[in-house]
């Protein structure tokens, strides 16, 4: 599972203001040009109810 598909139809400056990130940040982080740090992987997960498994490391 992919982060921009988690995303749907929010806009990445609203998904970024929710999870306390930066949106270049996220977009990065969304084509795969950064990882965040674990807090912020653990953040991410908890905000669409997934493990930071599911959506960081499963195809």
């Amino acid at each position: 599972m992919k982060l921009a598909e988690l995303r749907g139809s929010m806009t990445q400056e609203e998904l970024a203001k929710k999870l306390n990130v930066s949106c270049s940040s996220l977009g990065k982080y969304e084509r795969g040009e950064r990882t965040p740090r674990d807090n912020v992987k653990k953040r991410i997960a908890a905000y669409f109810g997934k493990t930071v498994q599911e959506i960081f490391y499963d195809d």
